[in-house]
């Protein structure tokens, strides 16, 4: 049992705690987030990419990269005293989607991360929680080199509900990702809160 941190001579409270998926395209930067804010150290699930998969494996605009997530990397943040983030990265690569409806199950809410050099690889992420009714916000990783556009331009080229969040975001950095998770909470409650007003009205 995971217990808070409490002011002397009180007991200490157990926090509520809560699942977030962090979705996107393959390289947009998924393994980065969670380590960057994770309080444990991650679990990751990679292995390098290898001649066999270059014909599946799109590595264009992240001709780096050389390892891909396989299940999942999972890490954990405590954002209050109160309340605890179990944060779930999913695989970006369309022959693991298999593993989503698993890691959904039980989420609050999710981050899609979106590079705008290669938008459209989070255009499934995006369709994905739209169509299970799951929160999402949505996170604009900005690498360095990247062209930048304005906010609701990216907006209208993801075809984005007006209620849907989006964020321009640093990956590798902990307070921009601690920023992120906050609003996909907020977001998710927000929607669970006009859900249930909807069902008693």
């Amino acid at each position: 049992m995971i217990f808070g941190r409490s002011e002397r001579g009180k007991p200490p409270v157990e926090p509520v705690t809560l699942k977030i998926l962090v979705a996107g395209g393959f390289g947009v930067g998924k393994t980065t987030l969670v380590g960057a804010v994770s309080e444990i150290r991650p679990l990751r699930t990679e292995e390098y990419l290898t001649e066999a998969g270059r014909p599946v494996d799109d590595t264009s605009g992240v001709e780096g990269k050389n390892t891909t997530t396989v299940a999942m990397d999972f890490g954990r943040i405590t954002l209050r005293e109160d309340l605890v983030l179990y944060l779930f990265g999913t695989p970006g690569q369309e022959r693991f989607w298999f593993m989503w409806d698993e890691l959904s199950e039980g989420a609050l809410g999710a981050v899609v991360l979106a590079d705008t050099r290669r938008l459209e690889d989070c255009f499934a992420a995006v369709d994905y929680f739209e169509r299970r009714s799951i929160p999402f916000l949505v996170g604009v990783n900005c690498f360095e080199g990247a062209s930048r556009y304005p906010a609701d331009d990216v907006r209208q080229a993801l075809d984005l509900d007006d209620d849907v969040p989006l964020v321009l975001c640093d990956a590798r950095d902990r307070e921009s990702v601690k920023e992120i998770l906050i609003g996909v909470v907020q977001h998710a409650m927000a929607h669970t809160a006009d859900r249930r007003q909807a069902v008693t009205t």
